[in-house]
């Protein structure tokens, strides 16, 4: 088991970065607005996905953001995870 002590003082704000990259480039893979996944996920504004998307004042996604919009968008949650390990 590692001590927690060793994880970089950036690595949770730099996942963050990331999802929001993967989300942003799915979405545009897929042809969908911001506007528009944030409606499908429930949101009147776009605000949500644009600020998470580039972790803007430390706004990102939770869980059931990224449950919702890997739903709309027919891909697994998996995919806006960082590909390699801590």
């Amino acid at each position: 088991m590692k001590d927690i002590i060793d994880l970089p003082d950036d690595c949770i704000e730099n996942t963050y970065i990331e999802i929001g990259q993967n989300v942003k480039k799915i979405r545009m893979e897929k042809g969908v607005s911001q506007l528009k996944l944030a409606q499908a996920i429930g949101h009147k504004s776009l605000s949500i996905i644009s600020l998470a998307e580039i972790y803007h004042n430390k706004q990102h996604f939770n869980i059931e953001h990224l449950v919702k919009i890997a739903y709309v968008l027919d891909v697994n949650i998996c995919d806006f995870f960082p590909k390699k390990a801590l």
